[in-house]
């Protein structure tokens, strides 16, 4: 007998990754939405909510303004597709320097970003985020940040042993990666 099971258990169902044949470039010719790439695995992703919509454009407007005035390069949305190596992944913001933008834009970006940044969703699997986050690192980003919206903090990763917890208590800067950027964490959560 099938037991009904309750949204959550649903969502987390659904979140299950796929393991496929598909090669990365047969998923880049591929017109799938809503999965990135992992290493022969398709990894669904969650459905932003409202709040994590709120995030994630206070922080694109704060970054976006800075980035323009200064023209320190180009801030992408979550459906612009970055190469890592053996994946494709949609960070929710990524930032990428005048200095290291490819010449042909009209392509999945075959470099990653210099910060890239993930807002935690309410099915997201926490190992899955640590997990990105070190792949961004690997592949050669600067600077993460995971922002996590139920704890009101936000991680920042420069590398695997360089971690720091920012609360609304704390300032977050851009350091070297984006210069002269600076907001309060509380920001991000009014």
């Amino acid at each position: 007998m099938d037991i009904p099971k309750n949204g959550y258990e649903q969502a987390v169902l659904s979140l299950a990754s796929i393991e496929t044949d598909m090669t990365l470039e047969e998923f880049l010719q591929s017109d799938l939405e809503g999965y990135e790439y992992v290493k022969g695995k398709l990894i669904p992703m969650a459905p932003p909510t409202m709040e994590h919509g709120d995030i994630s454009m206070s922080l694109s407007l704060l970054l976006g303004i800075h980035v323009r005035e200064n023209q320190l390069g180009r801030l992408y949305p979550a459906d612009t597709d970055f190469k890592l190596g053996d994946r494709l992944v949609k960070p929710d913001i990524a930032f990428v320097s005048t200095a290291r933008l490819p010449e042909n834009r009209r392509q999945v970006s075959p470099v990653p970003p210099d910060l890239a940044v993930e807002v935690v969703s309410p099915t997201d699997i926490q190992y899955r985020v640590t997990e990105k986050a070190f792949a961004y690192l690997n592949a050669g980003t600067r600077l993460v940040w995971i922002i996590e919206p139920v704890g009101k903090t936000v991680t920042v990763y420069r590398s695997e042993t360089d971690i720091k917890i920012l609360t609304c208590a704390d300032t977050l800067s851009g350091e070297d990666v984006v210069e002269g950027f600076s907001c309060r964490v509380a920001e991000l959560f009014e």
